[in-house]
């Protein structure tokens, strides 16, 4: 995964979604975390990976991956508004479950959150990566679909959304 031309791309992105809602001086980090923990929140819903209780299936894998990259969309916007775009991710492997890795990258998140140093935000980019893996996804289905769903929200910025 290239996450130098992902953090450009989200750039172009951030600088019209800033110009559209006059949105140039503010700081919105809080709400971008906040953001990513919603997003996130989403995602393990639609993974189900917590659910003891119930027998439903977890959504198709292109929802699953479509939510996950909602969050890639706020980790790479956080990184941007925080000056720490220039950073490489090292492959990881992670054995733990989904569920577990999704209470590390919450974790990961509020530790972050707390303090906004770039070893934390790469700690949380290496928890994210490993969910990924944990929800059976690889770095090119990763980047084509956030290169896909960031299209999407280039056009829902021309449509007003």
């Amino acid at each position: 995964m290239d996450i130098i031309k992902l953090f450009e791309i989200q750039k172009n992105l951030d600088m019209k979604i800033l110009r559209e809602h006059n949105l140039e001086n503010e700081n919105l980090i809080s709400r971008k975390i906040l953001a990513l923990l919603v997003e996130l929140g989403e995602l393990a819903n639609e993974t189900r990976c917590f659910k003891y209780w119930s027998l439903k299936s977890p959504a198709e894998k292109k929802v699953i991956l479509e939510e996950y990259v909602d969050c890639l969309h706020f980790i790479l916007s956080i990184g941007l508004e925080k000056g720490y775009s220039k950073l490489t991710i090292e492959n990881t492997l992670s054995t733990a479950t989904a569920t577990d890795m999704f209470l590390e990258v919450f974790k990961e998140i509020t530790i972050f959150q707390l303090d906004q140093t770039q070893d934390n935000y790469k700690g949380l980019w290496k928890r994210f990566i490993e969910l990924g893996i944990a929800l059976g996804f690889n770095h090119k289905e990763i980047e084509d679909s956030y290169l896909i769903k960031n299209k999407i929200n280039h056009k829902r910025q021309e449509e007003g959304y």
